[in-house]
């Protein structure tokens, strides 16, 4: 199903700061209301495949719930967003520099199997683990979230029309840390009770050729 919405989808939207622990541990204020950026849908890497981290660049782990449309609105209410939602995923999202480029960089967004919405109990009381090389980097909970599920959708939408298939990563949980050539990352989803829900795999590996950043 991850390959189904990655065709359809015509963009991702990505929640900044949406966990105060990792703003803090970014020195940064945390926001009034929701903010994001996007990246194209040419970054998603399916689970188990290769992260390919330019040459120049620092790239680091931000494990997510992602959020599946699968009907598309404009202007949603808080009170009708949850049937705009197709089901959940969990994503990998890349940072690095220089800020716009390196959110785009192809297999930047490693991605998890489809969850349907029926699936999941409650989308705001789920565990986002993520390991390198068997060694816990961030633990998480959505139930940290500022803005929750109903608000982002309702924000996002009074700006922008979202589409069946758009997938909206609702921001990561503090812990976020370098991934370097040759690491294996491992991510969880679970549910409160330690059932899990989904997983998502990759190895990070140099890429040959392409963008190469050279500071001045």
């Amino acid at each position: 199903m991850a390959s189904s919405f990655a065709r359809t989808g015509k963009k991702i939207v990505a929640i900044g700061r949406n966990y105060a622990a990792h703003a803090k541990e970014l020195n940064n204020a945390v926001p009034k209301e929701p903010f994001f950026f996007l990246k194209p849908t040419s970054s998603y890497l399916p689970s188990d495949g290769k992260l390919e981290i330019p040459q120049g660049i620092v790239a680091h782990h931000e494990v997510e719930l992602g959020i599946v449309i699968g009907k598309g609105g404009r202007d949603i209410p808080q009170a009708n967003a949850f049937s705009h939602i197709a089901g959940y995923s969990t994503q990998v999202k890349k940072a690095g520099l220089p800020w716009s480029a390196a959110k785009g960089f192809d297999t930047f967004t490693p991605i998890g199997q489809f969850l349907a919405k029926d699936v999941v109990k409650d989308p705001h009381d789920l565990r986002l683990v993520l390991k390198i090389n068997g060694t816990t980097k961030q633990d998480g909970t959505t139930a940290d979230m500022i803005f929750r599920i109903p608000r982002l959708i309702e924000h996002i939408s009074s700006i922008m029309s979202l589409e069946e298939g758009d997938v909206i990563l609702t921001g990561t949980p503090p812990g976020v840390g370098p991934v370097a050539p040759g690491d294996k990352v491992e991510c969880a989803l679970t549910e409160a009770g330690g059932k899990e829900l989904l997983s998502l795999n990759f190895e990070a590996i140099q890429r040959e050729g392409g963008y190469k950043f050279q500071e001045d």
